[in-house]
């Protein structure tokens, strides 16, 4: 299978399926000489554990990273890190009757299609679960990162009809509350609506949005290797996300240039160029412009329901069908760390990648 593969320098791997023995992620490309350890990336993994409120799937695993190599006295070696999850909790019989039929809104379908046969139990490459291996990952960029003053803030934006304000907007909200909201408020509005889907045994789609600060200007590059582009790619492979924007992505096209351009000016202290807005969400051209990334995933309803939906069997008959097994009612406050872990590893791959930019670049390593 080709496909499981993203970046270029600093490029991951995920391997492994739902409900088989384990999944994981092989990192390459990562410098050696940073600090980081399994605790780090537990705290990480942690945050998309399933069972944690009644909105997650009651799942129980407790996705206990391991560290097999390329880390050594809490360092990077500069060589491959592998990192493994074992699967503790699976119950492939709750997806045994699936395997004769299709699930409406899943990959069942388009994976019989592709390759003539599937792992049905859960989805196998195309569950949720595979992005252990993102997350974990994400992390090793997001510690990267860090070396550089690059810091990522993600959370649920909206769910349904209800959309956090920016006037309530509190950090510390978004670990305090399940639904990862950065509003308190929204988040009490967003539960009662959720509890009313789960006795309509119904599911909610959601916006997770990225802010990513301390972005030097002019990561990417301004044809195919665009920085948003590659931000996008990443965001984007994730399976339940169906729409992206950058800035004021979509709301640009009812704008007019005048309002929709930034205007550059000097710092306070005069001493580089800002903007005075930021409609372009951090991204000029492709490439960054030295001021906050913000982008935005709109995540689907989670196709699993428990109601009855309407399908066809491999065999060609239309049937009625009721999904057995433990599914997520909404699965945008799992996803929020899955959405920062992509875009993480896009901006750890472009800075690295810039590194070849200018000769300069390379006199400061290399030169005498």
């Amino acid at each position: 299978m080709a496909g499981s593969s993203f970046g270029n320098i600093f490029r991951i791997t995920t391997w492994g399926e739902s409900h088989g023995p384990a999944l994981g992620v092989v990192v390459d490309g990562c410098p050696a000489g940073l600090e980081i350890d399994e605790e780090y990336i537990q705290h990480f993994l942690d945050l998309r554990r399933p069972g944690q409120s009644s909105y997650t799937t009651p799942r129980k695993e407790s996705d206990k990273v391991t560290i097999l190599s390329g880390i050594f006295e809490g360092r990077t070696t500069g060589t491959p890190i592998s990192m493994l999850v074992e699967n503790k909790s699976q119950r492939s019989s709750d997806y045994s009757d699936i395997a004769g039929y299709y699930r409406p809104g899943h990959a069942d379908y388009t994976f019989d299609s592709k390759y003539g046969f599937r792992d049905y139990r859960g989805g196998g490459r195309s569950s949720g679960r595979e992005t252990i291996g993102r997350v974990a990952g994400g992390a090793v960029a997001m510690k990267l990162l860090e070396e550089v003053g690059i810091s990522s803030t993600a959370f649920v934006r909206s769910i349904g009809p209800v959309t956090i304000s920016e006037e309530n907007f509190d950090k510390d909200q978004i670990l305090k509350n399940p639904l990862r909201m950065p509003d308190a408020a929204a988040a009490d509005r967003a539960r009662a609506y959720l509890d009313n889907l789960k006795k309509d045994m119904d599911s909610s789609g959601c916006v997770i949005e990225c802010r990513i600060d301390g972005v030097p200007a002019g990561l990417g590059d301004p044809v195919f290797e665009k920085l948003s582009a590659s931000i996008a790619r990443a965001v984007c492979s994730i399976g339940a996300v169906k729409g992206f924007e950058i800035g004021d992505g979509f709301g640009a096209a009812a704008c007019r240039g005048s309002e929709n351009n930034d205007a550059f000016c000097l710092s306070e202290d005069g001493s580089g160029i800002v903007k005075a807005s930021n409609h372009s969400g951090g991204l000029l051209g492709g490439m960054s412009d030295g001021s906050q990334i913000v982008l935005r995933a709109a995540v689907k309803p989670t196709p699993s329901i428990a109601r009855t939906q309407h399908t066809v069997t491999k065999a060609g008959r239309e049937i009625e069908i009721n999904i057995k097994g433990r599914h997520d009612p909404l699965i945008g406050p799992r996803a929020v760390v899955v959405v920062q872990s992509m875009a993480s590893l896009a901006i750890a791959d472009a800075l690295l990648m810039n590194m070849t930019a200018r000769v300069d670049y390379l006199k400061k390593i290399y030169g005498k």
